[in-house]
């Protein structure tokens, strides 16, 4: 009975320490008014420069007409002892969706004024597949975006037949600005060739001052075999 208790406690003990290495994180958000705002947002799934990172800031003073945002992102238990469902492989993950109308003005209340154009930043980083992802508007007097961006990276301890990781964006936008748009794909291993560096398979970068209507979709996959979880390109509404 006493052998029955002792192994019983060293289960429970070990799921205790795979679910507290799991961490799961959900955010929902919905914002409307007249004002100032200041919004950041932090995210990531692994230490150091591993995982997945994505990085959200947003100011400005005026009428925010829409603004909801929908932030999903876990990182998977280490320990691999775990069962699966079939054909699944334990990965970090962060699913973002941004929805903005923002109009600028100046505002002025008792604790001073506020005269600051509108400024959305968004950088996304998989480490994984060596890709990142930035999405930037400054001095902004008016601002309509939709943003959807998805990124995964698989664990390496696993066979994964698909691939190593994904990062995707789905970016529509009108804007009267400035618009930064860019992204950079490179070998996730360094080349000793090349000083410890990392080669540089591709890159994108766009830069825009004045009023433009903006539509961009970014594939940047471990390998062409990864098209099973792209961005929907038809999201429900």
């Amino acid at each position: 009975m006493k052998r029955d208790l002792i192994v019983m406690a060293i289960v429970v003990t070990a799921l205790i320490g795979i679910a507290g290495a799991a961490n799961y994180m959900y955010e929902k958000s919905s914002v409307k008014g007249v004002g100032y705002r200041s919004l950041e947002i932090v995210i990531s799934t692994e230490t150091g420069f591993n995982g997945a990172k994505l990085v959200e800031k947003q100011s400005g003073s005026g009428n925010v007409i829409t603004s909801r945002i929908e932030l999903e992102a876990e990182r998977q238990p280490s320990d691999l002892t775990c069962t699966w469902p079939t054909g699944t492989n334990p990965m970090d993950y962060i699913n973002f969706t941004s929805e903005q109308e923002l109009e600028y003005m100046p505002v002025s209340y008792q604790t001073g004024t506020y005269d600051q154009k509108w400024v959305d930043k968004l950088c996304v980083q998989n480490y994984k597949i060596g890709a990142v992802l930035t999405e930037m508007y400054t001095h902004a007097e008016h601002l309509q975006k939709t943003t959807e961006v998805k990124t995964r990276a698989y664990n390496d301890a696993l066979d994964t037949p698909c691939c190593t990781g994904v990062l995707e964006a789905n970016l529509n936008s009108n804007v009267i600005g400035v618009a930064h748009i860019g992204w950079i794909s490179r070998d996730p291993t360094a080349d000793n060739n090349l000083k410890g560096r990392h080669a540089e398979y591709g890159r994108s970068v766009e830069d825009l001052t004045g009023v433009f209507s903006i539509e961009k979709f970014i594939q940047l996959w471990g390998n062409s075999t990864c098209g099973a979880i792209s961005v929907d390109w038809l999201p429900c509404v």
